[in-house]
Order: structure tokens, then sequence, then C-alpha cells
């Protein structure tokens, strides 16, 4: 490549993405990451879009809110040019209700996000009918929204990996950082910039994962008991993950097993499916804990993108066009709470 415009640094779930967004701006590319795509915490098994919940509302989940709608044609656009598959599904969400106090603020939350999710979506309390995929609900009463969607992190990345190339992008191990630079380098990250800035500015959170072998490709995801059951368009269930402030390994351990049976007993309908695949890894989570955007503050031209934690891959969409739009052009439509100097 002659001449490069933007180089990204990391090819994890943000950096990938604003490759992708600069690319159809028609910019030229160079992503560098010695592990390659979804080494780190973007190569997980999870990927559950899921929303906020519809209520004290601020300009993160309005943020989150406008990426989930536009989730699905960008990622049918990453598909298109790459003729892969993403793994992606509008599936929509079942939660267990506790008791009548539960029932009563999910009540509460369904008239708000009438409002606030624009009519684009439905947040509803709806009676369980015991079917073998629904959580088990002690009130018998079942959030169900129609928000939630799920991709494969894996499939998804390495989609997006092959729009990158085919649109004449370059991915590689090592290579010279050219034009303006984007930082997108997960946990080592965030630790490299609370270095810089002689502050802590936000840390790595260890997450564990597995995935068990059972066709439910087109149901809905569960949220229960702090867990996450994702359906796959491969035949397999994710189930996790943990979040983990103080860890001695990276490695899965008996914290990520433990989850299996926690799966189990939210949904007996997993019994007998065979664990096929486990993952553990250190997710980047922003002091703020909202993604971390915006100009590097003392290196002109240099930009961050980090902190994308749990939602990474809900917030890509807008997380790509937004920092496209930064680096490329200079608008600078970062909400408050999301920029480099909110963490500082």
């Amino acid at each position: 490549m002659a001449r490069v415009d933007l180089t990204v640094m990391g090819a994890g779930i943000f950096g990938l993405s604003i490759a992708w967004a600069a690319l159809t701006r028609g910019a030229r590319v160079r992503v560098i990451d010695p592990n390659g795509p979804g080494a780190g915490a973007s190569g997980g098994l999870v990927g559950a879009l899921a929303p906020h919940v519809p209520e004290n509302w601020n300009p993160k989940k309005a943020f989150q809110l406008e990426s989930l709608l536009m989730a699905e044609s960008w990622w049918a656009a990453v598909g298109a040019a790459s003729g892969l598959p993403t793994g992606y599904l509008r599936s929509g969400r079942l939660q267990p209700l506790a008791d009548a106090q539960a029932i009563a603020h999910a009540t509460a939350r369904a008239a708000e996000a009438a409002t606030l999710w624009q009519g684009r979506a439905l947040w509803q309390v709806i009676p369980a009918t015991g079917a073998p995929w629904e959580p088990v609900s002690p009130s018998g009463q079942l959030i169900h929204d129609t928000l939630t969607a799920r991709l494969s992190p894996r499939m998804a990345l390495a989609t997006l990996t092959a729009a990158i190339t085919a649109g004449g992008g370059e991915i590689t191990a090592e290579g010279q950082a050219q034009g303006a630079i984007l930082w997108a380098t997960g946990a080592s990250g965030l630790q490299t910039l609370s270095q810089h800035f002689a502050k802590p500015v936000g840390a790595g959170v260890k997450g564990q994962a597995l995935s068990l072998a059972h066709d439910a490709a087109t149901l809905p995801q569960l949220f229960t008991d702090g867990l996450h059951i994702v359906p796959h368009a491969d035949g397999t269930v994710a189930i996790g993950s943990t979040s983990e402030n103080h860890w001695t390994t990276p490695d899965f351990d008996a914290s990520g097993e433990a989850l299996h049976a926690r799966a189990l007993a939210a949904l007996p309908a997993l019994h007998g499916a065979p664990v096929v695949a486990r993952w553990a890894g250190i997710r980047p989570r922003a002091r703020t804990r909202a993604p971390m955007l915006g100009e590097w503050p003392d290196r002109t031209g240099h930009f961050i993108a980090n902190g994308g934690f749990k939602i990474g891959f809900g917030m890509a969409p807008k997380v790509a066009t937004t920092m496209a739009d930064l680096i490329l052009s200079g608008h600078d439509a970062i909400p408050q709470g999301f920029r480099v100097t909110d963490n500082l």
C-alpha cells in the first residue's frame, strides 16, 4: 500500500469496525496487531448485543440504542462485502421476574421503553408458558424485549477482517504507522494510558465463558441468574460471563466451570448438552465504564478507542461511524461521558 490515511493499532472489535468505517469512506487503512484479529477480549464466545434498562436515560444509553438499531444493516453490509456470515440475528431476549415488585418495575419500564426506544422495539411483561426454552421464573412472568440481538464474535470478526481485505485494506502483524493513528489496544492499552497520564484511566477485568452443543439457533436469548444464555447460528449456545476484578492468571478456571452448573439450573433444557468450547480473557473497562473515545489529548494525529468491556460488539457500529467522522473529517459527535478526557 503506497499511502496510508489511517493506521489502526489493534484488531479487536473497535479497531476493525473503525477501520471498516474509514475504508467505506474512501480512506486507505492499515491495521496492525502482532497477535492477529480477535486475539484479545473480542475473540470470546457470548456475543450478546443487549440494551440497557429503559429508564434513567443518559447519553450512554442513547448512544447504545442508536448502535443497536443500526446494527442489522451495518452487519449486513459487512457480510455482503465479504461474502461471509456474521451470525447476526435480532433474536430478542427473555428474563424471569422474581416477584410482584419485580413485575411492577418491569411494567413501568415497558411504558418508558415505548417512548425511549422510539417505537422501534418492545419491552413487555408476558406470562411464562412452560416451554422448554424459557428460564425458570418464580413469579410466572417474563420480560420480553425485541431489541436484543446476537452475533458470533469469532465469526463476525472473521467476516469483518475479510470485508476490510476485500475492500483494499491491509491487516498485518507488523508494519509502519502512517497517517492518523488510532489506538484500539484493549486492556494493555488502558495500562499504557494509565502510565502515560500518571493516573488510572481503566483496568482489565477477567471474563470467562463456555459454549454448549445445543441447537436453538432461532430462539431468543435468555438473561437469568446473572447469566447470558445465547443461541448461535452454528448450533451452539454460549454461556457467560464472569466479571472478575481480582485474578491471578488469564486462564479458564473453576469460576468459568461454575457457569455450566448455573446454566443447567436456570434452563433444564440444556442438560446433556456437551461443552464444546471454553474461553477466558481480559476485557478493557474504562474508569467511567463507558467507551473511551476521541483524540489523544497531547499527541496530535493520535486517537483512542478503548473501554468496550462487555458492550463492545453492541456499541461497535455507532463507535465506528463516530470515530471515522472524527478522524477523517474532524466532525466530533462523541457524547459527554465517552470522551478520553472524561477518564482523566
